[in-house]
């Protein structure tokens, strides 16, 4: 079995871009690639099948992928979470890591690159070099779990204060800042973590005191369904931190990188944490990578221990181009310009629909009134061949992000499928 097809319509540049043919599967069907990934983990098998959707990715190619043994091709308006922000296999990121993998690999992490250097000073000028500081990781998780070590290292103290329904990953100290669903299954959570309703100052006053050494928060929740921030809010958490003398932390994983029609979706709060997290999108799609970026004020604690914190594929060489490709992409007026007209031409071809959409640029939340609504239309676009999911933490919520490279055509097909497969 060959994952083959292509979506009508493909762009010439990234049909060239997939390679010279298709890509052989390792198992012969379905039913024997179910079996054998039960090895990897046999309840998302169990769960995907309950669901009716077990849809392996096959090819793939711009805002679309296709069901490597149906070729039933799928709008992708989940993209990982941003990790596809310029869709599957975007030719000038495809292009820059070929030529980088002629005279590259990962490098090492112990010695000066010139490779990561280029890209933190990339990072540091998206924030207007208020935050100079950067630290590679290759997980989402490595780096928020770095960002709470230098907030206690930093504060001496060792209180964490985070949102309920919030996510930050997997590990140590970011398992630990989000909900028991994600915690409780592997013992009991390192002291000193507390969470507030999303959205309630006066809980946050409350939970901020002498021992906080940060307050964590996403830019916007995103397992809780993308509630927007409202205005002021994530201000008056920044003044409230610094008058308390603890850090703010801000996890922009999924709004960052030009989502939000900003290349950071704080940029439009009028806030300035003191730790920023970066990552899936950063990646381009390609190579692991993410960042942790920092001021000057924390960053002195990296400079003080310099071999405190160190991992093998931290910053690898390969990633570093095809991050650097990716900055020089979002960061481009136009794409941000274009970005904000496509989350406007949605909401306009969203408009009547059976929910209430919540949105910043094109970080889109469909409110369902039933509990399980963003459940049920997540089934009901998978069938209309657009792959979408639920909010986790209230499956009333369809998270809803394509990629942010659509045409105009592209984008009113998807509004096409989502208002025929929801009305």
């Amino acid at each position: 079995m060959t994952a083959t097809g292509s979506p009508p319509g493909a762009r010439a540049a990234g049909a060239a871009a997939r390679g010279p043919g298709p890509v052989e599967l390792p198992y012969p069907d379905l039913d024997a690639a179910a079996a054998a990934f039960r090895r990897v983990n046999a309840g998302k098998v169990d769960a995907f099948l309950a669901l009716g959707f077990p849809i392996v990715m096959g090819a793939r190619d711009g805002a679309r992928f296709a069901d490597a043994y149906t070729g039933r091709w799928y709008w992708n308006c989940h993209t990982n979470g941003g990790v596809f922000n310029l869709g599957h296999r975007h030719p000038r990121l495809v292009a820059v890591l070929a030529e980088a993998l002629g005279h590259l690999d990962i490098g090492n992490h112990h010695l000066i690159s010139g490779w990561r250097a280029r890209l933190a000073a990339q990072l540091a000028a998206t924030t207007g070099d208020r935050l100079p500081g950067v630290v590679f990781g290759v997980s989402g998780s490595e780096v928020v779990d770095l960002a709470v070590k230098l907030a206690r290292g930093v504060t001496g103290r060792s209180g964490i204060v985070s949102a309920a329904g919030g996510y930050h990953g997997v590990t140590g100290y970011a398992m630990a800042a989000g909900d028991p669903a994600y915690r409780d299954p592997f013992g009991p959570r390192p002291p000193g973590f507390v969470q507030v309703p999303w959205g309630d100052l006066d809980a946050l006053d409350t939970a901020v005191g002498d021992d906080c050494a940060a307050v964590l928060f996403e830019a916007i929740p995103a397992t809780l369904g993308f509630p927007m921030p409202e205005p002021g809010y994530l201000r008056a958490v920044g003044d409230l931190c610094r008058a308390r003398g603890a850090l703010l932390i801000l996890d922009e994983v999924q709004t960052g990188l030009g989502r939000t029609g900003t290349v950071w979706s704080h940029q439009q709060d009028d806030v300035c944490p003191d730790m920023l997290v970066v990552g899936k999108g950063l990646s381009g799609g390609l190579y692991p990578i993410t960042a942790l970026l920092t001021s000057a004020a924390v960053h002195r604690l990296v400079d003080e221990h310099p071999f405190a914190h160190s991992g093998t594929f931290d910053g690898a060489e390969l990633g570093c181009v095809v991050a650097s490709t990716v900055l020089e992409i979002v960061t481009d007026p136009a794409f941000l310009a274009r970005v904000r007209a496509l989350g406007e031409r949605f909401e306009a071809g969203l408009a009547g629909g059976p929910f209430r959409l919540r949105r910043r640029g094109m970080t889109m939340g469909l409110v369902f009134e039933p509990p399980d609504g963003g459940m049920r239309a997540a089934a009901a676009l998978i069938d209309a061949g657009v792959f979408a999911v639920w909010a986790n933490n209230d499956p009333s919520v369809l998270q809803f992000k394509p990629p942010l490279v659509l045409g105009d055509d592209e984008a009113d097909e998807i509004i096409t499928r989502v208002r025929g497969a929801l009305g």
